[in-house]
């Protein structure tokens, strides 16, 4: 039986490991952190008492590489969400709420409609959309800031969640492979779905299972320092309980680790971070959802889950530097005007992603190499890798795959 050594038990590595075990492959994963999961998982807090995600992270029903993962491993249960399409927000300027509520089917009728469409939003505006086709090399403010209403209360705001970037610089055809997977196709590949316990109950731990159930080995505290290499192939891993001999390899680390295994690698080198609060509170949020887009204030996105409210800020660059106090008691007020409720400031954890993804620009998307290396038996995985979608759970998930078969063509 052929094995493959996977570095990295993120969910690149998670879905390489799969794929490969469905082929046949005998598969050990090696994870330099104490648990699986990468960026994406679950634990227990002990300044809050409760058990946390490390993020707040939103499936899409369109996401294929995703839900085909949790398909394979029996997971895709574990998930909650309405049963049709439907975004709330509230705008802190002026109050307002509404719920953006796109149609099943792929003629968007539903922008005819004043009660499912943006507030102040004109038909005439969802037709800008269509440019990001030929968006080029522009970035999304260059081709959808026409200042109107539906730009600055849902396109901006999809564009920061999905490239962790400002809208000034954020590469605009990365948006639009977002948009071609989910809202061309229609409200049926875009209702949001979360985890009914956290992201390692529904990402990580179905998964392991699944691995483990076939022969599947992960090593946790095992920190790989370096490869050996000999006929342009590697032949073992230098690591911290000692060299590894392999037969093939996906490496599935961080860009700026895989840069330090292999010199001469081009991959991004600029990142953004990602701030995110969980506050120990009960509410509920309106229209029955999981979740409320903040427009206008300094939160972008509040989860609502029993006992916690999580609220996540993409492309958080320019507040890692902010005092603490002033960033919650903002987001603490955004969070009562979201949720329409009046309470003290709860215990608080805030988690600082600072290298949360790679800057989702021009310059940094030229530096993302394919799955294919210079070594015959290695491949590359991570959501920084080519997927042609910018750093995101589907990306992340598609390129294990993708490094996965890169293998088993060769």
């Amino acid at each position: 039986m052929t094995s493959t050594t996977i570095i990295g038990a993120g969910l690149a590595g998670l879905s390489a490991a799969i794929t490969l075990t469905q082929a046949g492959h005998a598969v050990t994963l090696i994870e330099a952190g104490p648990a699986a999961g990468g960026r994406c998982r679950s634990y227990f807090d002990r300044q809050l008492g409760c058990r946390i995600d490390n993020g707040n992270h939103l499936l899409l029903s369109g996401n294929k590489a995703a839900m085909a993962y949790l398909d394979a491993v029996g997971a895709r249960g574990t998930l909650r969400g309405p049963d049709v399409a439907r975004f709330p927000f509230v705008d802190r300027g002026t109050g307002e709420r509404w719920v953006v509520a796109p149609n099943a089917g792929r003629v968007p009728w539903w922008v005819l409609a004043p009660s499912r469409r943006v507030p102040g939003s004109a038909v005439g505006e969802y037709l800008r959309l269509l440019r990001l086709r030929r968006a080029g090399d522009r970035s999304v403010a260059q081709v959808l800031d026409d200042g109107g209403a539906l730009y600055r209360r849902l396109l901006e705001p999809l564009a920061v969640s999905a490239l962790n970037t400002r809208p000034g610089e954020g590469l605009a055809r990365l948006l639009a492979a977002v948009v071609d997977e989910s809202l061309a196709q229609g409200g049926a590949a875009c209702v949001p779905l979360v985890p009914r316990e956290g992201l390692s109950e529904s990402l990580v731990d179905p998964a392991l299972s699944w691995l483990r159930a076939r022969g599947g080995v992960l090593e946790t505290g095992r920190r790989v320092s370096g490869l050996r290499i000999a006929d342009g192939r590697v032949v073992a891993l230098e690591t911290t309980a000692g060299p590894l001999d392999v037969e093939r390899v996906v490496m599935a680390v961080p860009a700026w680790v895989a840069a330090d295994l292999l010199p001469g690698l081009a991959v991004p080198t600029a990142h953004e971070a990602i701030l995110n609060l969980h506050f120990r509170a009960e509410a509920a949020v309106p229209e029955g959802g999981d979740f409320i887009g903040v427009i206008g204030g300094l939160a972008e996105w509040v989860f609502v889950k029993p006992g916690l409210v999580s609220v996540t800020i993409s492309a958080a660059n320019h507040l890692l530097d902010l005092p603490q106090e002033e960033s919650t008691d903002r987001v603490w007020a955004d969070v009562q005007a979201a949720l329409a409720f009046s309470a003290p400031l709860p215990p608080l954890r805030v988690v600082r992603e600072r290298r949360a993804t790679f800057m989702a620009t021009l310059a940094q998307e030229t530096l993302r190499p394919g799955p294919r290396t210079a070594l015959s038996n290695l491949a590359l995985a991570g959501d920084w890798t080519a997927t042609g979608l910018p750093a995101t759970i589907e990306g992340a998930i598609r390129s294990g795959r993708t490094a996965a078969q890169t293998l088993l063509a060769g």
